[in-house]
């Protein structure tokens, strides 16, 4: 039986195990799910090492980059966005795992908001700095939006939350949510944007689907936003990982 799975920390709230298990079931595919809950990234190796039937594995929260520095080889675009959240494993003639790292994150992003975006969606700001909006920004990028991250702490090429004026946000009409901010348990969270100044001319996508209304969309919904969550980008991303898995 094909072993596929996902590291991460903590995997509690892991959408995968259940979405490719039913798949494995439905479609007669003769493989098995599982959820490799990591505390520290070294302890990989033993899960590489240990599991020869391994095919692949998802990425997630907060191994994105870390992951990056255990693959025998990056796709190209997984290398300009910084961060892989699909590793494909084969094994060579002499047993040795070969490791592959690609970033299915950025097909599914883009093909769940390219829809959405109305001609005056020129610019975007992207909430919070990991490996997801590594990918959502480099997506953005290739829909033709200019792009600012927005972090609560000042970095390079960012600006803090703080700074974020009523004219930065009437210029840029698109904000994705790329923090943990309103993940369930935590419906009473946000990012600190000022909600005040949204208007229907902005959309608002949060890559949270559980729950399917965060408190984020749920201010730009009553600001008259168009708003969408990140459940399918979800199943688009974890389909073009399938594809990964089998090319």
């Amino acid at each position: 039986m094909k072993k596929f799975g996902i590291i991460g920390y903590p995997l509690g709230h892991s959408f995968s195990p259940g979405y490719f298990n039913e798949k494995f079931q439905n479609e007669g595919i003769d493989a098995h799910y599982d959820k490799y809950e990591l505390p520290v990234i070294t302890d990989l190796q033993p899960v590489i090492d240990y599991t020869p039937e391994l095919c692949g594995f998802n990425v997630t929260i907060p191994y994105k980059e870390k992951v990056m520095s255990f693959l025998d080889n990056i796709s190209p675009e997984a290398r300009a966005i910084g961060a892989v959240n699909v590793v494909k494993v084969t094994h060579k003639e002499n047993g040795k795992p070969y490791l592959e790292g690609y970033n299915s994150d950025v097909i599914g992003f883009s093909r769940s908001i390219s829809p959405l975006l109305l001609p005056h969606h020129k610019k975007a700001l992207i909430l919070g700095t990991g490996g997801a909006s590594k990918a959502v920004n480099h997506g953005l990028r290739q829909l033709g939006l200019e792009t600012v991250f927005v972090s609560r702490s000042e970095k390079d090429n960012t600006i803090t939350y703080a700074q974020l004026t009523k004219e930065i946000i009437e210029e840029y009409t698109v904000i994705v949510n790329c923090t943990p901010a309103g993940m369930a348990p935590h419906f009473d969270e946000c990012p600190a944007i000022p909600y005040e100044h949204l208007t229907s001319k902005h959309m608002l996508y949060d890559l949270i689907y559980n729950p399917d209304e965060t408190l984020f969309l749920k201010k730009g919904r009553e600001a008259g936003c168009i708003t969408k969550n990140g459940l399918e980008m979800l199943l688009l991303q974890a389909e073009a990982g399938w594809e990964i898995w089998n090319s």
